[in-house]
């Protein structure tokens, strides 16, 4: 028997021969009793007091307030999974000439990104009580860049992806997947505790909840 062979045998013998592992009992909260408006409600406390601005729309009203962030912008991006028709009001006057797509076949570089004055993504779950938005590069999110590079993220959060607490939230995502996790806008602080915003993202952060 070799030493490589020999050293993999003792190692099998120990796992065979090692007393079973209890298990740990969990007893923070795996689950939450609050309903939509209730998570709504608490995700918008929190996105506020992190300085984001937050809007909460039915569907219908998801196109007029995304023509109202807009408005007055120049070029913005989006992921190539975005459904086209949330823009018909932002795009009615332009063609949607504004407007350029981050996807497989046409990757938008760090320079493109840098020029582009938005950015409007989905989102995969949020958790309401630590005001957190999670993106998980789905088709709709895109690929972490282009979140983390324009200086304004406008969000978009569906009601039915909220989660009260964070170990609901984790059950919904793949752990497989590039996460980037949101907390507000991007925010430090120096030695002397002075906040400076847009140093690690987006300067300004825009939530869009979408209810039902």
């Amino acid at each position: 028997m070799n030493a490589r062979a020999e050293i993999l045998d003792r190692i099998r013998s120990a796992l065979r021969d090692a007393p079973a592992v209890a298990e740990v009992p969990r007893d923070y909260r795996r689950a939450s009793g609050l309903g939509e408006q209730e998570l709504i409600e608490l995700l918008t406390d929190r996105l506020l007091d992190y300085k984001a601005n937050v809007f909460v729309e039915d569907a219908a009203g998801v196109p007029r307030r995304l023509a109202a962030l807009l408005e007055g912008t120049g070029r913005y991006a989006v992921p190539h999974g975005m459904d086209r028709s949330l823009f018909a009001m932002a795009d009615a006057d332009d063609a949607g000439s504004r407007r350029v797509a981050d996807a497989p076949g046409h990757r938008l570089s760090v320079e493109e990104l840098d020029g582009v004055d938005a950015v409007v993504t989905g989102s995969a779950v949020a958790v309401a009580e630590t005001g957190t938005i999670i993106l998980d590069a789905g088709p709709d999110q895109g690929r972490r860049v282009i979140s983390l590079v324009p200086d304004r993220h406008i969000c978009i959060v569906r009601a039915g992806d909220i989660t009260a607490i964070l170990p609901e939230a984790l059950r919904r995502l793949d752990a497989t997947r590039p996460q980037t996790w949101i907390s507000g806008p991007s925010a430090t602080s120096d030695i002397e505790l002075e906040r400076v915003e847009g140093v690690h993202g987006p300067r300004t952060l825009d939530v869009v909840i979408v209810r039902g």
